[in-house]
């Protein structure tokens, strides 16, 4: 009991989840249990078990998040973790091994010990995971005669390495359940089923031969492989995709198992937002333990950073945000969240019965897109659990089941935990809506009035900056000279982003002289070129192109006489998805061509090149403490704005609280950013088409382009900084810019939840939790106890400080905007702020019982409520803004603070302005 009262009081606060933890290790001592399977579900224990699993990777997240990640995730509803193993991270050079900082992986696994839940440890060593080439360290390509993810000796050898040095490290820690550890099953490989026939036979050979390599190794526990369809017996296959719930594996004795629910989907740089509605995800989850499986996992619970270099794709962005229901920062996405943990709670409910059926439940046609199955036994027929589903994608239905009419809303399943009740229906979203702010702090560490600066020094956020130019073109030492074009990564290892490509050629007198009626311009023609490019003559950026294997033709000013070609060639993220990774490549290729000259064109493909890899400020580590505090910064007296190639430095105080941090970066172009010599990442000012956010319908089938916001908006302005990775004062910020962009609008702010919503009407069930507790004498208690109710909470630091709307009848909007409707309790605002105001949790029962008279007999009713969230701090009278303004989602700012308000379920609509004093 103490242990579960722990888990809630540090629902949003580290430190007392990292009390929780020490609490939770004497609570579960190192206790060894046994896992098998069979047809129907895991077994664990000598007891089959529904496994709802959260996935969170942890280089995503630094250490001292994970957790209250897991903690969030537990007190979700979940009982398992799952994460991939990240190859690259872990052996970033042959033979040298890294299980420190963000890859602690041992850390991790203990730490989800710690919690009382499992691991589902996903080794591959091939991830995907939008991460860098996949998870594999680029030194494997260079291995000679390699060939990645078929039935070839050297690689086979490579990855039987890795693979045995994580089975043995686990081994060591004892980690697996056998050892009293979290660990109950393992992944070898990942989606290989997806590209096996390009590799022909090979293929097939390599499938047996990884199944059987990963149970020479000893874990103990099962293995699993993910699509896969010709998985061998000795390992279970699985799905992935956004439903599974027709899936069924591929032998008998094996259970039915979802290895990765996208529960939303990655972003690409130029892209829109996608969004998963939760009616969709509760209904896909649903359906899948409708029909008998047992496993599911949220790929991902939480998606979280792609810090450094860490982005895959090409073209992935830094935020792996996933719409998950814990979002990038680890604060709880709401509905999402609440919704997902009512659906899990309600699973859990009907665990005795799903597991108690061997193999098929009983079916039921309940009309022609309507059907219904029960598991329950002769033996125990108290104990049944119904699914009723309507997969209609249009129309509600009315059925009748055991004697007793459900309405089935369309594209819906209701949960019956006793073949009665109806607890859960999948489209009625009783959990609340959070509106998230980014408030914006004042991040200068230094005392401008200590400080004589020049105007234009100070930005307008009152940063102080210095800068540092980046040498165009070869500037010295450690090059390397070609008479042909080389590829990329071949030279760079993958230790940088970005190498030069130099050429010179001449220009005669007499050409110089024809071109001047056209201003000297010809064409620079490159056959191919990925990911990102910019180009340079004679020491001037001309322009910058981007994309896979794109093709450039660029306009040119030649002078007369020796002209030099620049070329900033830059990878986005290597390939992470598809077949013959290692043949991949990034850089220039094919021909390279100056076309216009009145002599003809000027063929450099042959040319002798000379190339440098990296850039000057990698190599004297501007981003690092002590290239940071070199002297060779200069302090400006104006901003050099919109100019390529520059380092840009500053500093500043962290925000105060525990709010989670980010940059704002809206205003610069294309570069990367350091905080404190944390490699945040790669930003990139691309903005989204405005064509194709058309609204969002979950009724029917989701795909990706579905339910996307942003259209026409930055694909990412805001850049996560961890708590942990800032000091109290003098942190030092320092990008590198390579485009040109105006860091004098960088700001740094605070993420927190800004109001809540809650809209619930008389039709929806109760909570799971108060239906529980009744479930065995619900007839020694009044109808009443079954109501639905409004459900509202703050972060625990936080309180509701106002009730901004409040309304018992027929209103309309959403939350940041509603109107009342035709039907009104008049008492609505009364009960609701008796019942939430000075708290940070609330519920009202959602009754006319709560309201006084009915207000309009006959028509179905909603409660529907929005109340602002406040610390403690900002308690007081005069700094509470007026119901009018925080009735609407926009922009707050005044002379002391700014904030942007974003619904996290209508995060990118249009949002409207306003001036207000805080």
């Amino acid at each position: 009991m103490e242990r579960e009262k722990c888990w809630r009081a540090g629902r949003l606060n580290l430190s007392a989840v990292i009390v929780c933890m020490f609490l939770a290790f004497a609570a579960f001592p190192a206790k060894a249990f046994n896992v098998s399977y069979d047809q129907r579900a895991f077994v664990i224990d000598g007891k089959r078990r529904i496994l709802i699993s959260a996935g969170i990777h942890y280089p995503r997240a630094t250490p001292e998040m994970w957790p209250n990640l897991i903690a969030k995730a537990k007190e979700g509803g979940a009982n398992v973790i799952q994460t991939y193993v990240f190859w690259n991270g872990h052996e970033p050079r042959k033979g040298e091994y890294n299980f420190e900082g963000l890859y602690d992986l041992p850390k991790f696994v203990q730490l989800v010990s710690a919690a009382g839940m499992y691991l589902n440890l996903r080794i591959g060593p091939y991830v995907c995971a939008e991460w860098n080439f996949g998870g594999f360290p680029v030194w494997l390509r260079d291995v000679p005669g390699i060939e990645f993810r078929t039935d070839n000796e050297p690689f086979k050898a490579e990855m039987e390495v890795f693979t045995k040095v994580i089975v043995e490290l686990m081994k060591e820690r004892s980690l697996f359940a056998w050892q009293g550890g979290p660990i109950i099953m393992a992944q070898i490989e990942n989606e290989y089923g997806n590209i096996e026939a390009l590799y022909g036979a090979k293929g097939k050979e390599y499938v047996k031969w990884c199944a059987n390599m990963a149970e020479s190794l000893g874990a103990g526990i099962p293995w699993i492989m993910c699509q896969q369809r010709d998985a061998p017996p000795n390992v279970i296959n699985t799905c992935n995709g956004y439903y599974c719930d027709g899936f069924k594996p591929n032998a008998p004795g094996k259970p039915t198992m979802w290895t990765e629910d996208w529960n939303g989907w990655f972003q690409n740089w130029g892209g829109t937002v996608p969004h998963r509605p939760v009616e969709d995800n509760a209904f896909a989850i649903a359906r899948f333990f409708q029909r008998g499986g047992s496993f599911h996992n949220y790929y991902m619970y939480f998606g979280g950073t792609n810090f450094g270099r860490t982005a895959g794709g090409p073209f992935i962005t830094t935020s792996y945000d996933y719409d998950a229901p814990l979002d990038e920062y680890g604060l709880v996405r709401e509905p999402k969240w609440g919704h997902l943990k009512e659906l899990h709670a309600v699973l859990m409910q009907c665990e005795d019965a799903l597991m108690s059926v061997d193999d098929e439940p009983e079916y039921i046609s309940l009309g022609p897109n309507q059907e219904a199955h029960v598991y329950t036994t002769s033996a125990h027929p108290e104990i049944c659990a119904a699914f009723l589903a309507n997969i209609d994608s249009r129309s509600s239905a009315t059925v009748k089941f055991r004697g007793n009419e459900y309405e089935l809303p369309a594209w819906s399943v209701s949960i019956l935990p006793d073949c009665k009740t109806v607890v859960y229906n999948t489209a009625k979203v009783g959990a609340q809506a959070t509106l998230i702010s980014m408030k914006r702090s004042f991040p200068s560490s230094r005392s401008l009035d200590s400080v004589s600066l020049g105007a234009s020094e100070v930005s307008s956020s009152g940063l102080v900056w210095e800068v540092q130019e980046e040498s165009i073109g070869i500037r010295g030492n450690g090059t390397r000279t070609e008479s042909s074009l080389v590829e990329q990564i071949n030279v760079t290892g993958d230790a940088t982003d970005y190498l030069w490509y130099s050429a010179r050629f001449e220009v005669s007198k007499e050409d110089a002289e024809e071109l001047k009626p056209k201003n000297g311009e010809a064409v620079l023609v490159l056959e191919a070129v990925r990911d990102a490019l910019h180009i340079f003559v004679n020491g001037h950026i001309v322009g910058s192109a981007s994309g896979s294997w794109f093709r450039v033709n660029q306009s040119i000013t030649l002078k007369q006489g020796i002209n030099e070609i620049a070329l900033l060639c830059m990878t986005v993220g290597i390939q992470n998805y598809g077949a013959f990774l290692e043949k991949d490549g990034a850089g220039i290729k094919g021909t390279v061509e100056v076309r216009g000259l009145p002599s003809g064109t000027v063929n450099l493909t042959h040319s002798q090149w000379v190339y440098q890899v990296g850039l000057k400020g990698e190599e004297l580590g501007f981003f690092t403490d002590s290239g940071s505090q070199s002297d060779s910064w200069v302090p400006v007296t104006s901003l050099p704005l919109e100019k390529p190639l520059i380092w840009y430095k500053t500093t500043f105080s962290a925000p105060d609280g525990q709010d989670p941090v980010a940059l704002d970066l809206g205003s610069m172009g294309k570069g990367q950013l350091w905080v404190n010599g944390n490699h945040l990442g790669r930003y990139w000012t691309l903005s989204a088409p405005k064509q194709g956010c058309n609204g969002c319908d979950y009724r029917g089938a989701y795909f990706a382009e579905k339910c996307v916001t942003g259209c026409g908006e930055l694909t990412q302005r805001w850049y996560h900084v961890p708590r942990a990775w800032l000091k109290e004062e003098a942190n030092v910020l320092v990008l590198f810019e390579e485009v040109g962009g105006d860091p004098s609008s960088i700001s740094i702010a605070t993420r927190s939840p800004e109001a809540v919503c809650a809209h619930v009407s008389v039709t929806h069930p109760p909570p799971v939790s108060r239906w529980a507790v009744l479930r065995n004498s619900v007839n020694k208690h009044p109808k009443e106890a079954l109501l639905p109710e409004v459900r509202l909470g703050c972060a625990s630091w936080q309180q509701i400080s106002k009730i901004v709307y409040a309304s018992f009848g027929n209103s309309a909007g959403m939350c940041g905007k509603y109107s009342q409707g035709t039907c009104h309790a008049p008492l609505s605002r009364t009960v609701v702020e008796t019942a939430c105001l000075g708290r940070t949790f609330c519920s009202i029962p959602v009754s006319t019982l709560e309201f006084g008279d009915d207000p309009c007999p006959g028509l179905p009713k909603t409660l529907t409520v929005q109340a602002l969230c406040r610390s403690p701090e900002e308690l007081t009278a005069e700094n509470l803004p007026g119901e009018d303004i925080v009735a609407h989602q926009g922009l707050y700012s005044s002379k002391w603070q700014r904030f942007e308000v974003v619904s996290e379920r209508f995060s990118n609509q249009k949002l409207q302005s306003m001036y207000i004093d805080i």
